[in-house]
């Protein structure tokens, strides 16, 4: 019998109901949820983790209000008055039932084998960092055994080792290491995204998908009008930076600026400029082969810094 933490045992009744507000799978055993401890905290939780239960840096509460399609996700978008509120909806949407059922699935009987005693997130994985940053990096999505296990963006995995290595060699970040959420990492002057919020089988989410999930792109710029510099992360990421520009009627050049690693695109908003800079992705299959090395990913770190030192 696995561990069971009492403080969840309502949880447990909750999920019985085939209506419960988060949809979160069913226990195991009739009755009790199964639970693991945090690698940090050593607190139990329930996976997927259920809103409001204590995992750091949960923005979400178990009130927050679910987005179960892709009209719900446009409602509760534009209703988020700040990056808070905004995280907290984007947490718990379920408007994508392949990526839920993917994600919770790696969540509760899919675990890699080396994580298979700790808890999985298994929600959407929010945004993260400094709230009036002026630079902001959108990735893809995240990676089924790192964001969606420690609910944090770029978090426990070898990708985010790279990445975060780079972002305190360059001061962005307070620490070159990013293990799990609760961990004491924070980001000064920027924050990290994705264009989806979910991981996708084989990482790589349907157009449909990427379409449902883009009004939390567009109201994480209106809510960040500090911004000056986008740094992209692949083709995705720069293609999803340049659709959200458009959406929100930002002026964007024509024709549409080609991704390549430290390709550049002017972009306005509002007459506020803002430069979108590409780079290769942080996968393995850029790192281990080469593709991209840390003085590349340092290089296009360093000209996003500049940008946002020399803009008022």
């Amino acid at each position: 019998m696995p561990q069971i933490s009492p403080g969840l045992r309502k949880w447990s009744r909750s999920c019985r109901s085939p209506d419960r507000a988060h949809g979160l799978p069913a226990p195991r055993y009739p009755g009790v949820v199964p639970t693991d401890p945090h690698p940090l905290t050593g607190d139990a939780f329930a996976s997927p983790v259920p809103p409001g239960s204590g995992w750091p840096g949960d923005p979400a509460t178990a009130a927050t209000p679910v987005a179960q399609t892709a009209e719900d996700v446009t409602r509760l978008a534009v209703a988020a008055t700040d990056l808070t509120g905004l995280d907290a909806a984007v947490s718990v949407c379920r408007a994508c039932p392949r990526l839920v059922d993917w994600r919770e699935s790696v969540a509760t009987t899919n675990r890699r084998a080396s994580f298979r005693h700790e808890p999985y997130w298994g929600r959407p994985v929010p945004s993260f960092g400094d709230p009036q940053a002026r630079a902001l990096i959108v990735g893809l999505a995240p990676a089924a055994n790192g964001g969606n296990r420690t609910g944090r963006v770029f978090t426990g995995d070898r990708s985010g080792d790279w990445l975060f290595a780079a972002l305190h060699r360059t001061g962005f970040a307070s620490q070159p290491a990013s293990a799990a959420a609760g961990d004491g990492l924070h980001l000064a002057n920027l924050r990290i995204t994705a264009a989806v919020h979910c991981a996708p089988p084989q990482n790589k989410p349907a157009t449909v998908e990427k379409t449902t999930c883009s009004p939390w792109l567009d109201r994480e710029l209106e809510l960040s009008p500090d911004i000056r510099a986008i740094m992209a992360l692949g083709g995705i990421g720069w293609d999803a930076a340049l659709a959200a520009a458009r959406r929100l009627g930002w002026r964007v050049p024509r024709p549409k600026p080609r991704f390549g690693h430290g390709a550049t695109a002017s972009l306005e908003a509002s007459g506020r400029a803002v430069t979108l800079v590409g780079c290769y992705h942080v996968s393995q299959q850029n790192t281990f082969t080469g593709r991209l090395t840390e003085q590349m990913l340092d290089d296009v770190l360093a000209q996003v810094r500049d940008l946002i030192d020399s803009r008022g």
